[in-house]
């Protein structure tokens, strides 16, 4: 039996769409985030020392971690769905985004969401001047060029194909939809800046397994 351990607004959202991509049956485990620090309960460190989620167990093994999550999933329950045949081109872009959606394209997005509530943080009058300034220079010369950068190649990337690994849609997919909607929800991705990822994350949200997921997990709120 397949269980995931569910954090509310979080990377878990995308293994119960993965899920219901394959048509598992799983149950779900839920917690939810403290509203004041947004962290995950200590109650998650019993399933996974780290107290993170995603977390799935899979007839008394724990799986964490996105990517080697869906690999697995997919390895033992796709049946040669949402995954290249082997030694294909295909195959090798497919492996590529598993990697590059947490490796890559994340860390800008997080620092992002790190430096906008440092910004707006309680803090003395005094040094509000301060921080903001801290704030500004790193967004300036740093953050928000690379996120212009990931977002300008996604953007690139899907003008070759209508999926991240190729012309069918696959796990890869899946293992991207968290952090281009978290791009959309805090990092200006929008149909006039990136209209072929916009169109992308249009498509994803109009699958009815994604539809299923968020019916079954709830609705990603991902804040700005």
């Amino acid at each position: 039996m397949i269980t995931v351990h569910h954090l509310n607004n979080s990377r878990s959202q995308r293994i119960l769409w993965l899920l219901e991509e394959l048509e598992l049956a799983y149950d779900i485990v839920r917690y939810q985030r403290d509203p004041k620090t947004m962290l995950a309960p200590a109650a998650l460190k019993q399933i996974h020392p780290l107290g993170k989620s995603p977390v799935v167990t899979v007839d008394g093994s724990v799986l964490a971690e996105s990517g080697a999550i869906i690999e697995t999933l997919v390895e033992r329950h796709g049946a040669g769905r949402l995954a290249p045949a082997a030694g294909t081109p295909e195959a090798l872009r497919y492996r590529y985004w598993l990697h590059y959606a947490e490796g890559s394209a994340m860390p800008p997005l997080l620092l992002k969401l790190v430096f906008d509530r440092i910004a707006g943080a309680p803090m003395p009058f005094f040094a509000k001047p301060v921080a903001r300034g801290i704030v500004g220079k790193a967004m300036s010369a740093f953050i928000a060029p690379q996120l212009k950068l990931h977002l300008d190649y996604m953007e690139g990337e899907l003008a070759a194909r209508d999926w991240f690994a190729g012309r069918a849609f696959t796990a890869a997919d899946v293992q991207m939809s968290f952090p281009l909607e978290a791009a959309q929800a805090r990092a200006g991705l929008t149909a006039e800046s990136h209209p072929r990822l916009a169109d992308w994350l249009a498509r994803i949200h109009a699958r009815p397994a994604y539809a299923r997921a968020e019916a079954r997990g709830g609705t990603l709120a991902l804040s700005a």
